[in-house]
């Protein structure tokens, strides 16, 4: 976020905007979530976090995508110390607040030169990379046996739920904006295509959070 003044504003801007229905004037707010209404929000993922051990896992930090590593870690440990197929171990994962980059597809990465700007590292190696570590925490280099399971879309493939935070998604949608000389809508049309495949937007961060631990969820923290 660029600063907890703007974050407010949007905080404020979006909740106007569901109280009212997702109706806001045109032009009331330049670079404004898109406000969305009660039924916009997909909430079908609920339905999925069914397994016997549950967690949530938050993600607020980039922190060269460590908190994907841990979050197939946790699930890991409680299949081997509990006898628990890890099938029927539920991992929701919250991507938010300055971790929102790890939602984008490398091409986002490539365009909008996130890699350098954050200072990533690879998390092993820590070293400089310009790859989102949640897709490629190696570099380009052939991943080793034992965690080749760690990226984003091998944790949704073997039926991990990964959320992200529309609050800090806008921050995705003003870089578009900026760099490619786009308006609002266009802008955030463009984000939302260069979104990973299978990650579900939810109001906040924080918002998805709670629903998680109303479906049973711990909480963990799971980047710092």
């Amino acid at each position: 976020m660029n600063s907890r003044r703007e974050f407010l504003e949007r905080v404020a801007l979006s909740t106007t905007g569901l109280a009212l229905g997702g109706a806001l004037a045109p032009g009331l707010a330049t670079g404004a979530p898109t406000p969305m209404a009660q039924g916009d929000w997909d909430l079908t993922w609920r339905e999925r976090v069914t397994g016997r051990k549950r967690a949530v896992m938050d993600a607020p930090t980039l922190e060269d995508g460590l908190g994907v590593f841990r979050s197939v870690v946790w699930r890991r440990q409680q299949s081997a110390v509990f006898g628990i197929p890890e099938q029927d171990i539920s991992v929701v994962l919250v991507i938010r607040h300055n971790a929102i980059p790890l939602a984008m597809r490398q091409d986002f990465w490539d365009r909008y030169d996130i890699g350098t700007e954050k200072g990533v590292k690879t998390p092993l190696s820590q070293e400089p990379t310009t790859r989102n570590p949640a897709l490629d925490a190696w570099n380009g280099q052939p991943a080793p046996a034992q965690f080749s399971s760690m990226t984003l879309p091998a944790f949704m493939a073997s039926g991990g739920i990964v959320l992200a935070c529309n609050l800090a998604f806008q921050d995705c949608v003003d870089r578009v904006a900026r760099v490619d000389g786009l308006a609002a809508g266009s802008a955030r049309e463009r984000a939302v295509s260069m979104l990973l495949p299978g990650i579900i937007l939810q109001p906040s961060g924080v918002f998805a959070v709670t629903v998680a631990q109303e479906a049973g969820c711990h909480y963990v923290l799971a980047s710092s």
